[in-house]
């Protein structure tokens, strides 16, 4: 460990279970010696081991759904007064789609369920770093994150509505992020991920799929959750205090490919076999 965030504080949202890229991140800023409050929607809470994390970090709970202004308002104020002061980094790993839950497919999206998916995977994290650039809540060259995936950007059939929540979020992190860098000093960034095998990403159709492709398609292979982790820490440290309206993608080189030998190699031997 480097004690890279020492003396840091912060707020980590949509920590989960032990498979989740906040759970890992939650311990390895943990380990470098930052503090910080856990927080997740009540719903999301009883699904899942938050006590544990908070146990094991030492770290305080504070539920809030991310689409409500009051109770970000209230998550931002209590986080301030139990860290004993400012937030350094805050990480937003939120996302949801109840078009992908109920297997709806894209081009029949139900808009209700659209609207829904929207408003906590993108708009939560407009809200959320509005609450904080009001509240004037963040210290400067502090660094706020969300994670998001390759499909804002290509064609992932199945991984449905929320590739275009994903393409808002990342708009959100530049747009907000020019004014909470120019009048606070402050960076946001999103990070790119590989296919992760999380709970909710286990909900999407033909998601095993995905990871094994893209493992074969990245010369470093996938990122996993603990790597995406580190990476985190290191956005959240002073050591990257002039990155800023950067989409980082972190996904073994997947993001500039266009195709690998190994690839190439499957629809070869797919194509003999058809001849067979």
């Amino acid at each position: 460990m480097y004690n890279l965030l020492k003396g840091k504080r912060g707020i980590i949202f949509g920590a989960l279970d032990e498979n989740s890229i906040a759970w890992k991140t939650a311990e390895r800023v943990h380990e470098e010696g930052g503090t910080f409050v856990l927080t997740n929607a009540p719903i999301a809470m009883r699904m899942g081991t938050l006590d544990q994390l908070a146990k094991k970090t030492g770290s305080q709970i504070i539920p809030a759904d991310a689409t409500s202004m009051e109770d970000l308002e209230q998550l931002v104020d209590q986080a301030v007064a139990i860290l004993g002061g400012k937030i350094d980094f805050v990480l937003h790993s939120i996302g949801m789609s109840v078009n992908v839950r109920k297997s709806i497919p894209y081009t029949e999206n139900k808009y209700d369920f659209t609207q829904k998916g929207w408003d906590v995977s993108a708009v939560s994290f407009h809200k959320v770093m509005q609450v904080l650039y009001k509240k004037d809540a963040m210290t400067e060259w502090g660094s706020i994150i969300a994670l998001t995936y390759m499909a804002s950007q290509r064609v992932f059939p199945d991984y449905n509505d929320m590739a275009d929540n994903k393409a808002y979020l990342e708009s959100i992190a530049r747009s907000f992020g020019y004014f909470f860098g120019k009048d606070k000093k402050v960076r946001v960034n999103t990070i790119s991920q590989s296919p992760t095998a999380t709970t909710a990403g286990q909900g999407v159709k033909g998601f095993s799929g995905f990871i094994s492709y893209a493992d074969k398609m990245s010369p470093l292979g996938n990122a996993s959750a603990l790597d995406c982790a580190n990476y985190v820490v290191t956005m959240f440290s002073d050591l990257t205090r002039k990155v800023t309206l950067q989409n980082l993608f972190h996904d073994g080189g997947f993001s500039n490919m266009g195709v690998s030998q190994e690839v190439m190699e499957a629809f070869e031997r797919g194509s003999d076999d058809s001849k067979v």
